[in-house]
């Protein structure tokens, strides 16, 4: 038996990277998918596709992630369509770094509006129907930085470190309907993302990491796929770091 069979899935950002990787082992394991993400281009409709070749239901749906209209109309399209939900990945983020001496209003509010917004407007729209169902999962992509901080992403940490709040908090509200809520803070990955870094700040990241590699979006994925399942059935209100022993 698959570890997701007859569940069904959120995943925001799910288009590419990190999400993607999810999306594709969750399918993999059973669980039908619902992709929202901000575009919608020939890529996204091919990985519709490829999904639904493990024999679930995958659709995706195009929404602003930041703004609260957007998301609930398009969770409500999803109910109507899956008829239920039972895991919500929140992975939509961005990045827009630069040392707070030159970051604008806006490079911080657009990180904080589709990082960390972007969590309490998806989860807020779930909420009723997981308690319904008297179960679900939330997981909130969190980050390495989030914990420990960064120089140059001071937007980036906060949005991320807000998502740890958030996802403790929400463990405590909804914890006792059988909703559990838990955080994956991954640490170098390598994504469309870290590929536009600079090779010398790649080389600086890595030589940081005891495992003296940069982790892959299958490696999140995996742990994505342990939290949805009923093998984390007594973890909730935690904070996995997916790091190689980076922040230890």
């Amino acid at each position: 038996m698959k570890l997701l069979d007859g569940k069904t899935a959120i995943i925001t950002g799910g288009a590419r990277g990190i999400g993607k990787s999810i999306a594709l082992l969750y399918a993999r394991e059973g669980s039908n998918i619902a992709i929202i993400d901000l575009i919608s281009d020939d890529s996204v409709k091919a990985l519709e596709t490829e999904l639904t070749t493990f024999g679930i239901k995958a659709k995706a749906y195009t929404a602003n992630a930041a703004k609260f209209d957007e998301v609930q109309n398009s969770i409500n399209q999803i109910i109507s369509d899956f008829g239920r939900i039972d895991i919500l990945v929140n992975n939509a983020g961005i990045i827009r770094d630069t040392l707070l001496m030159r970051m604008t209003e806006d490079q911080w509010d657009s990180v904080i509006s589709v990082n960390l917004k972007s969590v309490f407007n998806f989860t807020k729209a779930v909420q009723n129907t997981m308690l319904k169902q008297k179960s679900g999962s939330i997981i909130n992509m969190s980050s390495v930085v989030g914990v420990s901080g960064n120089a140059g992403q001071a937007n980036y940490s906060a949005s991320k470190a807000g998502i740890i709040g958030f996802t403790k908090s929400i463990a405590k509200e909804l914890g006792s309907r059988n909703i559990r809520s838990n955080a994956i803070a991954p640490g170098f990955i390598l994504t469309e993302m870290t590929a536009k870094l600079p090779q010398e700040v790649r080389e600086e990241w890595i030589s940081r990491i005891p495992l003296k590699r940069g982790g892959t979006p299958e490696d999140v994925a995996n742990v994505a796929l342990f939290l949805a399942s009923d093998l984390a059935s007594y973890v909730n209100g935690q904070v996995i770091n997916v790091c190689g022993g980076m922040n230890t």
